[in-house]
């Protein structure tokens, strides 16, 4: 990316990288748990809840509140990439580095709305099974 206003190196770029991605996965993770069984009972090995029914508001609202950010976080790239005024990414040294970064985003940009989705079945399953 070109921005004449980026800071040097800061010591704290790979701690910030590394943290990023295993959040990153933790969430990808949790997202998984919203299809899977393991996502409607805690898992036995867990200290005093395994074993147990998960509630599911429990689960629905931090995934709904997570979707919610994630489509907020990445929505400001869809908005760029429609060119709506008032939205402006930064530069690149080529076309080539602008299409590596918009294959890079995309998931993210996806991320948000799919977790939604994903939050709604598992609220329609669990209320299936509670009748």
């Amino acid at each position: 990316m070109i921005d004449p206003n980026a800071p040097a190196w800061m010591w704290w770029a790979i701690p910030y990288v590394f943290g990023l991605s295993v959040v990153s996965e933790a969430a990808a993770l949790l997202s998984l748990g919203l299809v899977r069984g393991w996502g409607e009972v805690a898992p036995a090995w867990l200290p005093i809840v395994g074993g147990r029914r998960i509630p599911p508001l429990a689960v629905i609202i931090p995934a709904a509140l997570g979707g919610l950010t994630a489509t907020a976080i990445y929505g400001s790239a869809l908005l760029t990439w429609l060119n709506v005024p008032g939205f402006h990414g930064l530069g690149f040294s080529s076309g080539w580095w602008e299409a590596l970064a918009d294959v890079c985003i995309a998931p993210g940009i996806l991320w948000g709305p799919l977790v939604l989705a994903l939050t709604y079945a598992y609220y329609v399953r669990r209320r299936r099974r509670g009748r």
